[in-house]
């Protein structure tokens, strides 16, 4: 894969950008906070014979830089590639994470479909591939609500389910994952995410309960600085995924300190579908399994997210199956979501069309 950094799109693009602000259909808690619509900038390059490339920059309280500064970095960026510095473009992003996500992603597209390969291929100069599985996310409600949260996506071919936790207390939260056991029965697959909600004690308690209940993953049950905490839940009947942690100490500090089974990549918070495979590839060779997934972005952000989960050989079921949460998006959505997997797109790039449209 070419970067902007090392000039792959030749010189002088037209860039453009737009803000757009997406409601979701209803608010969506979790121990960090409310969502009530997902903000940012819609990102587009376009050569001089034509081909287009879409990149998104979406941010998020906590996870990214603030909307104000995206944009600031925006238009750094835009100034370079229109004066043909492509170097200066990536530059002007380096610190901007949301940013950066956009304009490499924009940048990848367009030498995706340059080449007229899916993006997937494009990174990966890998084998076709079909499907990637995805798994649904069950927000936090009371456990009859869970429950039938939870069997409804089961009747819709989820196989894999991960409930939020963490707003509530240890033993309500139990409750709601006993009684989810109980709607889809023992063959699916039942994660859990506290988003750093509990203390060790009571991170402790809910994995001895979650083990009985046969819970796979739980991902970032203490707050991020608590590596040696997390260390310590290992190898107790439930895998630590690691998502805040990985944004605060990297990698490598988290595998010298044994600290997670699973690292959760979020390409819009680690600054780029190109970082997010680096990691990916590292995490592997560390023996830390990879898993994608999204926050809450649009179809471009969302779409590149599928791609980069179809670049990663043998990932696990990936939290991509977000954009029933938008009440509007940005153009049409070109993964459909079938038997709990995301088909991956087979046109050239990421395979998103009309999203300039308004």
């Amino acid at each position: 894969m070419s970067s902007p950094e090392e000039g792959g799109c030749g010189s002088g693009p037209a860039f453009e950008y737009r803000s757009f602000s997406l409601p979701l259909k209803r608010p969506l808690e979790s121990a960090t906070g409310t969502i009530e619509s997902r903000d940012g900038f819609l990102v587009r390059l376009v050569d001089d014979d034509g081909n287009v490339g879409y990149g998104e920059a979406t941010p998020l309280t906590g996870w990214t830089e603030s909307i104000d500064d995206c944009e600031s970095a925006l238009e750094r960026a835009g100034d370079a590639v229109e004066r043909g510095d492509q170097r200066g473009a990536l530059e002007a992003v380096d610190r901007t994470v949301a940013a950066r996500h956009a304009v490499t992603l924009a940048f990848a597209d367009l030498e995706a479909t340059r080449e007229a390969t899916p993006l997937y291929r494009y990174l990966s100069r890998g084998p076709l591939v079909g499907r990637v599985p995805v798994n649904a996310t069950v927000g936090d409600g009371d456990p009859s609500e869970t429950a039938a949260a939870a069997r409804r996506a089961h009747e819709r071919g989820f196989d894999v389910c991960k409930v939020k936790v963490g707003l509530r207390s240890i033993e309500e939260d139990v409750e709601r994952l006993r009684r989810v056991r109980d709607a889809v029965g023992p063959g699916v697959e039942l994660r859990a995410d506290a988003n750093e909600a509990w203390t060790y004690e009571e991170a402790e308690s809910a994995i001895e309960a979650f083990a009985a209940l046969d819970v796979s993953i739980l991902e970032q049950p203490l707050p991020a600085g608590a590596l040696e905490g997390h260390a310590a839940l290992r190898g107790k009947g439930v895998s630590i995924a690691l998502d805040e942690g990985l944004l605060d100490h990297g990698i490598d500090t988290i595998c010298e300190a044994g600290a997670a089974d699973v690292a959760v990549l979020k390409p819009m918070a680690l600054g780029g579908i190109d970082v997010a495979r680096q990691v990916a590839a590292w995490a592997t060779e560390l023996d830390v399994t990879p898993l994608v997934t999204t926050t809450i972005d649009g179809v471009v952000a969302r779409t590149g997210a599928v791609h980069l989960a179809a670049a990663i050989a043998d990932v696990p079921a990936c939290g991509l199956a977000t954009g029933e949460l938008l009440a509007d998006d940005l153009a049409r959505d070109p993964v459909l979501l079938e038997k709990g997997s995301a088909v991956v797109p087979q046109a050239k790039g990421l395979g998103v069309d009309g999203a300039w449209e308004e």
